[in-house]
């Protein structure tokens, strides 16, 4: 009989990641990382979508997971988009920059 991970486990490493997650928004000016960071926390809760779903044997956090990784690729195709039209015009990738974008 193969032994399984403890929930524990699952869970500490997702709250590790979301912390990671949300050092790099807050702490970071590039907007690239910025990005990064926010995937880390989207992944963060697939992974407890997952843990749970599993642990409680229903199928519904798997379904979940699959819906927030289409919302993070649809994020990222925007906020790399964003960031290309803030390169263009400014020259630049900080955050601070995209500021006086405003039209």
């Amino acid at each position: 009989m193969a032994t399984s991970i403890p929930m524990e486990y699952y869970l500490v490493l997702s709250v590790i990641l979301f912390a990671i997650g949300v050092v790099g928004v807050i702490s970071r000016k590039n907007i690239i990382i910025v990005l990064m960071s926010l995937e880390l926390c989207l992944n963060a809760v697939n992974i407890n979508f997952v843990t749970f779903s599993s642990y409680l044997g229903d199928m519904t956090g798997r379904i979940f997971a699959i819906f927030t990784m289409a919302v993070a690729a649809a994020e990222v195709a925007v906020g790399l988009a964003i960031a290309v039209n803030l390169f263009k015009v400014k020259k630049s990738v900080i955050v601070e920059d995209a500021n006086t974008m405003k039209g």
